[in-house]
Formats: C-alpha cells, sequence, structure tokens
C-alpha cells in the first residue's frame, strides 16, 4: 500500500524556521519590538502543524514517522533556543535610562575623529544644523 503524503509536517517545518528568520522583520514595528507575539504566534502554529504531521503519520497511512520526529525535536529546540534568549538573557541587559530619546537632543561628549584629534558635540553643532555620528567596530 503506497502511503499518502504529510504535508502538515513540512508546512510546519517551514513555518517555525520562517518564524525564527522573521525576528528581523518584525523587530522594525514599535508593536512587535517588545514582544515578540508574531513570532510566538508563527512558532506556535507550526508546531501545532508538526504535531497534526506526527498523529498522522503514527496514526494512519501517511508518511513522515522519522523526518516528522526529526523535525519536531529540531524545532522545539528552536523554539526553546529563541524563549530562552528573549524571556530570559535579554531581560539580564540592563535597561537604557540615561540613554536620549528619539527627537531628543543628544548630550555634549568628546570623541576622536579619523585623525585621532578630539572632537566635541557642541563644537561641530555651533557651525552646522546637525550632525551625523557613525559608530564602526574595528580598523578600515
Amino acid at each position: 500500500m503506497k502511503r499518502k503524503w504529510n504535508w502538515p509536517i513540512w508546512a510546519g517545518f517551514v513555518v517555525v524556521v520562517a518564524g525564527l528568520v522573521s525576528y528581523g522583520f518584525f523587530t522594525r514595528f514599535p508593536i512587535t519590538r517588545d514582544f515578540p507575539w508574531a513570532n510566538l504566534l508563527l512558532f506556535g502554529i507550526g508546531i501545532v502543524l508538526l504535531l497534526v504531521g506526527l498523529f498522522r503519520a503514527f496514526g494512519q497511512v501517511y508518511r513522515g514517522k522519522i523526518f516528522g520526529s526529526i523535525f519536531t525535536t529540531i524545532a522545539v529546540l528552536v523554539v526553546a533556543l529563541f524563549s530562552y534568549e528573549m524571556f530570559y538573557v535579554l531581560r539580564q541587559v540592563p535597561a537604557s535610562a540615561g540613554a536620549p530619546r528619539v527627537g531628543q537632543k543628544a548630550p555634549d561628549f568628546l570623541a576622536l575623529d579619523q585623525n585621532g584629534k578630539p572632537v566635541g558635540l557642541g563644537d561641530l553643532l555651533s557651525n552646522s544644523k546637525g550632525v551625523l555620528v557613525i559608530f564602526y567596530r574595528g580598523f578600515w
């Protein structure tokens, strides 16, 4: 007897991976920046699809006993790692109470320019309307 295609397993794994990859996209919007509810919703849909696929694979004549078990294990580990990062590790980061908010003037500071000379923010603002400050890692 030929086994039928078990699409919920594959769709569930794709939805879980999409939930992980789409975190960078969802952080652009204020409604999903503080709490990753959209990613958790995608993870929930993906896990439900994977479980439905597993019940179909072990209960009836559908494919996916091996792949379904492997994909479900990987998906549960991905969701666990994401949740650990979001709800434990990132909560350990101290709040930026002293950081300026959007639209607020930056405090005056002194930094070195590309030639090693000290430059103050007040000096730069006295000659123009605005200043663009670029931070980069390493040496170019």
